[in-house]
């Protein structure tokens, strides 16, 4: 058994190597066909559609070796990079904000301590590559900066792409323009994406929504994560990279579909919890398992599980819930 798994994480002790290979077996086959159509639809183009078959095909799974590519193009940041030649190097070449490198610098060795590829000793290391886009990222959205979270959302950038500026206009295709002021310093896009998830639950998992206003747990205790870190070191690999296939093509909708899918699937095991710690516990056990694992049926299921969500509906929900936070700030 490896060890390590094929993105350099190293796996838990108690990592459930047989039902894994049970799992990935049959995904394989579902790749390799994949990887056939996606073959045929890019036939060595840089340039792809937005189209319902394109929809469709990213909703199944992008797989690996083009995984970067669309990724640029359905993002807007290849036509970004295109656009700005020079540009990333240019800002790592100019003049650097001390405090901004010295954040960066404290939070090279916590970023991915379970990965071999970015250990100091690694070579190449990822560590000098990780720390170049996030210095560069931070001069060129300055109200932004440099916040946690962001680290992590870098590094798997840099772990596909295998390539930093790609990673850099990838992580601006996210920040900048797919998560609604996520990373400013008040986090009100966070905050009120989190009432809006709050929100969603009431609407379609009522009994859940009941509950954890019953013991007075607030959302942002159970989900903060899934939000900052878009279910990273949440949810298994293969599946985090599923969710954002389909959140640089459709935008942050996704984060929603996900978490509620989790919700909803879960319901009874969520009820069972009778007090505090023991809902916030339920919330960490959801996002284990095989229902996480096999990542092919689960990204079904989020087009289905919470049913009709448009960008319409979430939309009206956040200017309502950004006037809430706003006044309890």
């Amino acid at each position: 058994f490896c060890r390590v798994d094929p993105y350099g994480f190293e796996r838990p002790e108690d990592f459930d190597y047989a039902s894994y290979e049970a799992f990935f077996s049959r995904y394989l086959v579902v790749l390799t066909r994949r990887a056939i159509k996606w073959s045929k639809l890019l036939k060595g183009k840089n340039s792809i559609q937005k189209t319902l078959k394109v929809k469709r095909y990213i909703r199944k799974g992008i797989p690996n070796e083009h995984r970067a590519l669309v990724w640029m193009i359905v993002s807007g940041a290849q036509a970004n990079m295109e656009q700005n030649p020079g540009y990333y190097h240019r800002l790592l070449e100019g003049e650097k904000n001390d405090k901004l490198v010295e954040a960066i610098k404290t939070d090279m060795n916590r970023t991915f301590p379970d990965n071999v590829k970015f250990r100091k000793n690694a070579d190449p290391c990822l560590q000098h590559t990780l720390y170049n886009v996030l210095v560069a990222y931070g001069h060129h959205n300055k109200a932004v900066g440099y916040c946690q979270g962001m680290n992590f959302i870098a590094g798997y950038l840099i772990l596909i792409t295998k390539n930093e500026e790609e990673s850099f206009w990838l992580l601006d295709a996210l920040i900048g323009r797919i998560l609604p002021d996520y990373y400013s310093p008040a986090m009100l896009g966070l905050k009120t994406d989190q009432e809006v998830l709050g929100e969603l639950v009431k609407m379609k998992v009522p009994a859940v929504a009941e509950l954890m206003e019953r013991h007075g747990v607030m959302w942002t205790l159970v989900v903060s994560r899934w939000f900052i870190c878009l279910f990273i070191d949440i949810l298994p690999v293969e599946t985090v990279l599923r969710i954002w296939d389909c959140l640089f093509y459709e935008g942050s909708k996704i984060i929603f579909r996900v978490a509620l899918t989790l919700i909803k699937q879960h319901q009874a095991f969520i009820l069972d919890a009778t007090n505090f710690p023991d809902i916030c516990d339920k919330f960490k056990q959801i996002t284990k398992g095989t229902f996480v694992t096999e990542c092919h049926s689960f990204m079904q299921k989020i087009f289905t599980d919470p049913g009709s969500l448009s960008m319409a509906t979430i939309n009206k929900l956040r200017e309502t819930c950004r006037e809430k936070v706003l006044s309890q700030g």
